[in-house]
């Protein structure tokens, strides 16, 4: 996913629709400056507010993340008379009982296993791709002023024998910084990440913090990721 053409996407759809960043940020209960943020690539939306965007305007959550509008071949209905009604009505038939609507996502939210870190996200997912979105990280674990030089954040996936680097955020300050300071600005979003239903398992994925202070003392926090997947009748 490029999140330019996504924000470019989102920027035309508002255009089009005649609304400010200020109405567009209301529909959705979020602030202009999340809207800005968006339309120029800075962030994308959760995909909660996506499925809400496609919802109101009536697009394909698939056009938004890839930006730009799926070709349609244009049919031009009053060339077909007769006998080509006829077939039309046959293939269209066929068409209608063979398709596999890989567009149907589905949405639940996603949260943290652990008591010392909330998370705010979503994934969407359906028989064929699964997209994760990880918005917000909060460290709520105490009033902790420790400084730290360098703070990294990991999403694995474990199978139990083996863990599997997906993302991660590194940060590096000499003049030190505090676990909520570094988490303030730290988003995933995997786009098709080759988990797909029923093999994608949220249970076994993880974020993984360390910390290191001025000392080189290091230390780790595991947030295992839990949220309720059900997947569609295959």
């Amino acid at each position: 996913m490029n999140s330019e053409k996504t924000g470019k996407f989102i920027l035309k759809l508002r255009k089009d629709n005649n609304l400010t960043q200020a109405e567009f940020a209301d529909e959705f209960g979020v602030t202009y400056q999340a809207v800005s943020k968006w339309e120029t690539g800075k962030n994308i939306p959760d995909l909660l507010i996506l499925k809400e965007i496609c919802n109101k305007f009536n697009v394909d959550i698939n056009e938004i993340l890839d930006g730009e509008k799926t070709k349609k071949r244009r049919q031009k209905s009053w060339l077909y008379i007769g006998g080509f009604v006829v077939m039309l009505t046959v293939i269209l038939t066929i068409l209608l009982f063979s398709r596999t609507d890989d567009s149907d996502f589905q949405f639940k939210v996603l949260s943290s296993g652990c008591e010392h870190f909330t998370i705010s996200g979503s994934v969407a997912y359906n028989k064929s791709q699964s997209h994760i979105y990880i918005s917000r990280i909060d460290y709520c674990g105490g009033d902790d002023t420790t400084e730290f030089v360098r703070i990294e954040c990991i999403l694995y996936h474990s199978d139990g024998n083996t863990k599997k680097l997906l993302d991660s955020h590194v940060k590096e300050n000499k003049e030190g910084m505090t676990l909520e300071e570094f988490l303030q600005d730290i988003t995933f979003h995997l786009d098709d990440f080759d988990l797909t239903c029923p093999t994608i398992n949220i249970e076994e994925m993880f974020l993984q913090i360390k910390a290191t202070d001025r000392n080189n003392r290091t230390i780790t926090h595991r947030i295992p990721l839990v949220s309720q997947l059900s997947c569609p009748n295959l």
